[in-house]
């Protein structure tokens, strides 16, 4: 079994089998929605950086727990408009939502 997995990573390109997975709507949908929160997390974990509070500091004025803001800027707390728009508020930021 190690052998044949050895083979397999050797032999396969990822871009490639990328490529193929894409072609799938619910893999490429799945990869899309991913992409997207972890652009917006990185966006909060820069704001919050460029505004020179710790992640403690954020949950405060934001009326959670650090833990949180840290699965947030993770990617892996998923995020309501309502929660988009205090981080607005707070870094002093307008939200601006669109269908493109």
């Amino acid at each position: 079994m190690a052998q044949k997995y050895k083979q397999l990573t050797k032999d396969t390109d990822f871009g490639r089998y990328l490529k193929q997975q894409f072609k799938k709507p619910a893999i490429r949908e799945a990869y899309d929605e991913e992409g997207l929160k972890l652009e917006i997390a990185y966006e909060i974990n820069k704001l919050r950086k460029e505004h020179r509070l710790t992640q403690g500091e954020l949950a405060l004025k934001l009326n959670t727990t650090q833990s949180v803001i840290a699965r947030i800027e993770q990617g892996n707390q998923n995020f309501t408009l309502d929660t988009l728009q205090k981080l607005a508020q707070v870094f002093n930021k307008s939200l601006k939502v669109e269908f493109a």
